[in-house]
């Protein structure tokens, strides 16, 4: 067995391999595929091989797989222009006839309704096209996306401001949560053909969310739900592109209608702890903020 990860210098990437070494792979049977040696340097450090590729240049997955290898693929971060990049990776897993090719996908699937799964759907889609055996690992929202990212601004406004209809649950989880259900599907048999909806344990709404940094803060948090075109103009105001504001207005309406409200069980099955409740993570993002 051997196991090849594409995107695995990214914070996720690196988590999978983390896990796979604790639990005993050996670095010499897991390949990193990065797009230089300078930002899989440590890794290769660690015995883990590499092979440099880029989604944005389908040649260069050229000799990346063999018929043996369990292929991760970690999905690309430009929206919008991930299809053909995972199409790359998808041609050279099927010219080869890989073991195995995983997929981190979104929430819900062909079922998710909302823009930014657009691209994942598409992706599911080229993936049993090619008939290769596959596993898609359909990840809810990270925690640290509001935990850790957003804490900053929600001190600075003492609000955290969303166009979410109050009392809307989403069950969010951490990167490390998702990291080890990868790892599991990665070095264990039993898991193609297979398509897991992952999310916490336990959904929370930003009513609950706000109480908590308010009480391990010491200050009065609130949660603001705003109209849907008042928030696109307050996230273009602070510098995100327009079109990616409608893209993030979009999914706090899918939050309001419990698309990301989650089905608890398959990813604290798969990673075998229960998964990291928000208020650890919201502990981890201010103690951050203190440090910044």
């Amino acid at each position: 067995m051997s196991i090849v990860i594409t995107g695995a210098t990214g914070q996720l990437g690196r988590l999978i391999i983390a896990d796979l070494l604790g639990a005993g792979v050996p670095a010499g049977g897991i390949t990193a595929v990065a797009r230089s040696k300078e930002k899989a340097a440590d890794l290769v450090a660690q015995g883990i091989g590499l092979h440099v590729a880029d989604y944005d240049e389908p040649e260069s997955f050229t000799g990346a797989f063999r018929p043996e290898d369990r292929v991760l693929l970690i999905s690309a971060t430009d929206a919008g222009r991930r299809v053909p990049q995972h199409a790359a990776v998808i041609d050279a897993a099927r010219a080869t006839g890989v073991a195995q090719l995983g997929y981190v996908s979104v929430f819900g699937g062909p079922e998710a309704d909302f823009r930014l799964a657009d691209d994942h759907r598409e992706t599911e889609r080229l993936i049993i096209a090619s008939g290769l055996p596959y596993t898609f690992l359909r990840n809810n929202w990270y925690s640290e996306m509001y935990a850790v990212n957003e804490i900053p601004g929600i001190l600075a406004q003492e609000a955290i401001v969303t166009n979410v209809a109050p009392g809307s649950r989403i069950a969010t989880a951490t990167r490390a949560d998702y990291a080890a259900a990868a790892a599991t599907v990665l070095r264990e048999d039993g898991h193609l053909g297979r398509a897991y909806e992952l999310s916490g344990d336990t959904a929370w709404t930003f009513e609950e969310f706000a109480e908590e940094v308010s009480r391990q803060s010491g200050r009065t948090i609130v949660h603001r739900s705003i109209d849907p075109a008042e928030r696109a103009a307050m996230l273009i105001g602070f510098g995100v592109p327009a079109p990616f504001a409608e893209v993030l207005v979009d999914v706090d309406d899918a939050i309001s209608r419990g698309r990301l409200a989650g089905t608890p069980g398959d990813l604290s099955r798969l990673a075998g702890r229960p998964t990291t409740p928000i208020a650890d993570t919201i502990a981890q993002g201010l103690a951050a903020a203190q440090t910044a």
